[in-house]
Order: structure tokens, then C-alpha cells, then sequence
């Protein structure tokens, strides 16, 4: 018999080296590390992993301007329209950060730039971005 305390929950969730497995690969969302994100989704890391924000990997990607690792992401089943716990969505995320080429490659996988709080087409009018508007069929 151990002296060791009991976890919480005997959940893989709860397993402080998950736990940390899993914030290695939202940092490599962030950094744009796409071969070892591909490699991991390969492996079995779900491709919609979600962090304690709601953020996905392809969110993170997005928001960070890594379009080979969305498309990676996206290759590998990745959600495009995924929203996080605030309602954003990636491709919103993208046009908020100025990332042209993500949000283009996020359209052609189907994102829908009217969805998400706020949306795309919203963000884009905010900063005036009138060749995205055009892209998403909106006038400006």
C-alpha cells in the first residue's frame, strides 16, 4: 500500500501528464509546427482538441497565421467553423489578425465568415478590409 494521494479522477483528462502532452501541442498550434502537429493528430491526438478556453488546435493555427499547419489540421478532419467558449471561430480569428492566407484557405475548407461572435464578414468590416468583404460575397 502507497502513501501517495489519489487523483481526483482516474480520467486520462486528469492525468497531470496529459495535461501537459496536451499544452505542448496547443504551443505548437501557436508556433506554427506543423509536421509535429501532424504527426501527433496521426498518432491519435484528436484532430478538435480543445483547450480549458474552447480554443482548437486549428483556432490557435488560425489566430497565429500558420496556414500549412490549418491545412494540415484541415487534411486530418479538423472542424473550420469550431467555435471556442466565447463563440469565435477561426476564420474570424484570422481576418481579426490580418492573416489573409489562412482566411482563404479556411474558405475553401467551408468556414462560413458569417458565423461566430463576432463574425468574419463583421471583423472585416471593423477594419475595413474591402477585398475580404468582396471574397465573402459581401459588399463594402
Amino acid at each position: 500500500m502507497t502513501d501517495a494521494p489519489m487523483p481526483a479522477s482516474n480520467e486520462p483528462a486528469h492525468d497531470p501528464e496529459v495535461m501537459e502532452l496536451a499544452q505542448k501541442i496547443f504551443g505548437l498550434a501557436r508556433h506554427g509546427d506543423t509536421d509535429t502537429i501532424a504527426a501527433y493528430v496521426d498518432a491519435g491526438v484528436p484532430v478538435n482538441l480543445t483547450n480549458d478556453s474552447g480554443d482548437s488546435l486549428i483556432m490557435l493555427a488560425a489566430y497565429h497565421g500558420h496556414a500549412d499547419a490549418v491545412r494540415a489540421l484541415l487534411d486530418r478532419g479538423a472542424d473550420p467553423g469550431k467555435p471556442n467558449d466565447r463563440g469565435q471561430v477561426p476564420i474570424a480569428g484570422a481576418v481579426f489578425k490580418g492573416e489573409d492566407e489562412v482566411v482563404r484557405v479556411l474558405l475553401a475548407a467551408g468556414a462560413d465568415p458569417r458565423a461566430g461572435e463576432p463574425s468574419a464578414v463583421e471583423t472585416a468590416r471593423m477594419f475595413e478590409k474591402k477585398e475580404l468583404l468582396e471574397l465573402f460575397g459581401e459588399s463594402a
